[in-house]
């Protein structure tokens, strides 16, 4: 049967069950930005952080991890969907030790993007490096390499660099045209997969762009419109989508065992957006934190009256990021459409 001849509702209240497969993944390794970070910027001097309430509030223990949600992140869903653990432990985390690491680890930092970081994505390959070292140390060689070359590697990453290098700040767009940018973007891209690859990794997702003109902190900034999504924004991530599946076609060619996907959220998260209640959602212009329409890291200020009371009513948690039930969701319609290829 056609995808799209089963009833929306029932695909969502499907997706919506975490179900554990026979996964032939041995552990989930993740590069990123603040989307997959599960607490490596507590650990850093930076202003991007999240370890206090109230985010967290819905973690187990109402414990704030570091993780921009209310909850847990997408790659804490496709962790658990996998079969392994529920949560993916920062490496930065000195709570944590190569034990915990060997069936899943965090590289990813809040701010990270290709073309600007916190944490540099070379630095988060530095540490990849630092990683297989001390794997192979605890578990010996051949053993760490049968965990490194199954391992699932989850790449999210992007919205910084447009929303706040390009169209924010006016180095990049006094140097590049759009179409110039995300070429540029795109080859930064390339090279990154290209060395893990070279150290090893061969299952991989490249996490694609997000409407980031629905954003609740771009449509703040798009008041004098009615606060809509901003067209312009989701059109450069549509086509950012596109040459990134291009460059995904063209390593799968050209890289021998490997095995590349491009997990793309725009249609998903754009559906969500657009008929909120369709998937049990009240509110999806603002978010659950203050106001709804800037707040995110330290102006989410557990004392602000404002707050929601039910993150679940709504998709974003502050102004930039989903609530656990999106991720949630985001997270399990990966698993059962991009990621079925290592299942």
């Amino acid at each position: 049967m056609a995808l799209a001849s089963i009833p929306l509702i029932l695909i969502f209240q499907i997706l919506l069950q975490i179900l554990k497969t026979d996964a032939k993944v041995s552990s989930i390794i993740v590069f990123g930005d603040s989307t997959v970070d599960s607490g490596n910027n507590n650990y850093i001097p930076t202003v991007l952080k999240s370890n206090f309430k109230p985010y967290g509030r819905d973690f187990g223990g109402g414990q704030a991890t570091g993780r921009f949600s209310n909850g847990r992140i997408p790659t804490d869903f496709i962790s658990e969907a996998f079969g392994l653990k529920r949560t993916i432990p920062a490496y930065l985390n000195p709570a944590y030790t190569i034990k915990d690491f060997a069936t899943g680890v965090c590289f990813a930092s809040a701010g990270t993007g290709y073309d600007n970081s916190v944490i540099p994505l070379w630095k988060e390959v530095e540490y990849y490096k630092e990683y297989q070292s001390r794997l192979r140390d605890y578990l010996g060689n051949h053993k760490a390499q049968e965990v490194l070359s199954e391992a699932l590697y989850i790449i999210s990453i992007g919205t910084n660099d447009f929303l706040e290098n390009y169209y924010l700040l006016p180095h990049r767009s006094s140097e590049f045209s759009i179409e110039e940018y995300q070429k540029f973007l795109a080859g930064i891209a390339r090279n990154f997969i290209t060395q893990i690859y070279e150290l090893g990794a061969r299952k991989m997702s490249l996490t694609g762009l997000p409407p980031m003109g629905c954003l609740p902190l771009e449509r703040t900034t798009n008041l004098a419109s009615g606060g809509d999504c901003i067209d312009e924004y989701n059109h450069v991530a549509m086509d950012f989508n596109q040459k990134l599946n291009a460059l995904v076609e063209t390593l799968n060619k050209e890289f021998s065992g490997l095995q590349l996907v491009l997990t793309n959220p725009y249609a998903i998260l754009y559906d969500i957006i657009q008929n909120p209640h369709s998937f049990g959602y009240e509110e999806s212009a603002i978010a659950c934190c203050g106001t709804g329409r800037f707040e995110m890291s330290y102006l989410c200020d557990e004392h602000n009256p404002l707050t929601c009371s039910d993150a679940n009513k709504y998709v974003f948690w502050d102004s930039f990021h989903p609530t656990e039930k999106t991720n949630s969701i985001l997270a399990n319609y990966a698993v059962r459409t991009y990621l079925a290829l290592f299942r």
